[in-house]
């Protein structure tokens, strides 16, 4: 369970993170707590998977990468391997559940644009389930933030 201050720091820190020598102190700074103590909460929260990830996004496309949103019917017996299997890979920046067919979505992000074709095959031949890539088309900015 997040306690209040767990909940101050994820959506605190959703809109940004200092560029500083010592960016854990001016970060716990801002929140009014100490350094270790903002440390030690982000670690727990990831260790108890509270947080699945923490660390910058980058815009791989316009480092010579690429990004691709997939999908997976996945048999719902096999729900926790598959998602620990897709997880496994670095190139995933995020994953989620839909109550559909594709019931398994995640999103590819590599350092180039074949990367992506290596990455699904991969991901099929762990799985032995076929992966739906819908590469993107158009992009839009939405902007995303998750109040905790």
């Amino acid at each position: 369970m997040l306690d209040a201050t767990d909940r101050k720091i994820v959506n605190a820190l959703q809109g940004g993170f200092p560029v500083a020598a010592r960016p854990y102190a001016e970060a716990a700074e801002r929140l009014g707590l100490d350094e270790r103590d903002l440390i030690s909460r982000i670690e727990r929260m990831l260790a108890d998977r509270t947080l699945t990830r923490f660390g910058p996004m980058y815009n791989a496309e316009r480092m010579g990468g690429a990004f691709c949103l997939c999908a997976v019917a996945v048999p719902e017996e096999r729900l926790d391997e598959v998602v620990d299997l897709i997880n496994a890979h670095d190139e995933v920046a995020h994953n989620y559940l839909r109550s559909h067919r594709l019931n398994v979505w995640f999103v590819l992000g590599t350092e180039t644009p074949e990367r992506v074709d290596e990455v699904i095959a991969a991901i099929e031949a762990e799985t032995g389930l076929e992966v739906c890539a819908l590469p993107k088309e158009r992009e839009f900015f939405v902007g995303l933030r998750v109040d905790a």
